[in-house]
């Protein structure tokens, strides 16, 4: 969940980088592409405090005690530096346990309030000296509340807005890509819904992307070996294997990737992918696009979803006759068609596509491709309702140039 956090406004972000740089990096896939250099992500661990009390419950009910746990982290999703004085970010701030209302009503059950803040601030940056620099934060803030309910009536309401985010800190450059920041964020009450006021300290590293040297970039124009610039793939999906797959990767031994509630059954796709960026030999960048149709397997809904999409591939192994790689996409974003599928409140119309898989490219060109993949979507709490779609197995076949 932390690495699918703080990737996931990375990826937004950098579809739209991609696209405005389009141009230039068609050409100059050994360099990062233009608008994606200076761009940063962080991760920052801290002290959360937000007064919860009887003031968040509706009228009609009482609690005996509030458990408030106060340690929290906010993970920068993408920040780019436009320059040395100005900057803009994603942000995703959570506390690592929900609030718990204990004995509603004298229900003798716990019953869970969790929230976040998402946050797309601007910041001013003054130098001190060449490692040290201090700045100023603000811009908007969005506040989602998932409340319960007890016997069926609302004890705490669900809640989303927007609201002012600022903040202010102090920042110590170690290197040209790694920074050690020291900060306050703070979001003001929200009578309207009860809502406390959030303040946040905290401190973390930032890890910053810069312009690969001459050299580095020789050495990736290598054309030794092949990174296909665009694949077709088309997509049939079934639950006939059955969900094993994505129970191994989400909740079996190998916990790298998400469980859902509800199960898509059957299905079709159509991608586009562009590489963007790849190194001399293992690892490439890729963006798509993708359109994806589904039947749910309790009701039978059909359903869509349009997504936009950063793909990380890794070849592993090249040989003459083919090459094979593993993938993985995280947080593309994706218009679905439904927001109840099978009786489940799935959220807005807005989410998120991850998938994983595994294929390989084939012929002297490597103009052949098949893959073997799996994949979800969900709102990564934007939303209160996110119970998630699982996609079960895909098998593509594709054609690169």
């Amino acid at each position: 969940m932390l690495l699918r956090l703080l990737l996931s406004g990375f990826c937004a972000l950098m579809l739209g980088f991609i696209g405005w740089s389009f141009a230039s990096a068609q050409d100059e896939r050994a360099q990062y592409p233009q608008l994606l250099s200076n761009s940063y992500i962080g991760l920052h661990v801290g002290y959360v405090d937000y007064g919860f009390s009887n003031s968040q419950l509706t009228s009609g009910f009482g609690v005996e005690s509030i458990r408030v746990p106060h340690l929290a982290f906010r993970a920068l999703l993408l920040g780019h530096e436009f320059n040395k004085y100005f900057s803009g970010q994603v942000s995703y701030l959570r506390p690592v346990e929900w609030v718990r209302y204990e004995n509603v009503n004298a229900d003798r059950s716990s019953h869970s309030v969790w929230m976040n803040v998402a946050g797309l601030t601007a910041k001013l940056h003054l130098p001190v000296n060449e490692r040290l620099s201090v700045y100023g934060e603000g811009g908007l803030g969005f506040i989602t509340r998932k409340g319960f309910e007890v016997n069926g009536t609302p004890a705490v309401k669900d809640v989303v807005y927007a609201t002012l985010l600022s903040g202010a800190g102090v920042t110590y450059h170690l290197n040209s890509h790694w920074s050690l920041v020291a900060g306050t964020t703070f979001s003001p009450a929200h009578p309207r819904d009860a809502q406390p006021r959030t303040s946040f300290v905290s401190s973390g590293l930032n890890y910053t992307i810069r312009p690969l040297s001459a050299e580095q970039v020789e050495k990736n124009s290598d054309a030794a070996f092949v990174f296909p610039k665009n694949t077709i793939q088309v997509g049939y999906i079934t639950n006939a294997p059955g969900y094993g797959p994505n129970d191994f990767f989400s909740k079996g031994a190998v916990p790298i990737f998400f469980s859902a509630d509800v199960q898509a059954a059957l299905g079709g796709s159509l991608d586009y992918q562009r590489n963007v960026f790849h190194t001399r030999r293992v690892f490439s960048l890729d963006w798509g696009a993708g359109i994806t149709s589904l039947k749910s397997r309790r009701n039978g809904e059909w359903f869509s979803a349009a997504s936009l999409y950063p793909l990380f591939r890794f070849t592993l192994l090249r040989t003459r006759p083919a090459d094979w790689y593993l993938n993985y996409s995280l947080a593309g974003p994706t218009f679905i068609s439904r927001t109840i599928i099978d009786r489940n409140e799935t959220g807005g119309h807005f989410t998120f596509q991850d998938f994983m898989g595994t294929g390989v490219f084939v012929d002297r060109r490597r103009s052949l491709n098949a893959e073997i993949r799996i994949m979800h979507y969900s709102n990564g709490n934007l939303f209160p309702h996110n119970p998630g779609v699982t996609v079960p197995l895909s098998f593509h076949v594709g054609y690169a140039f």
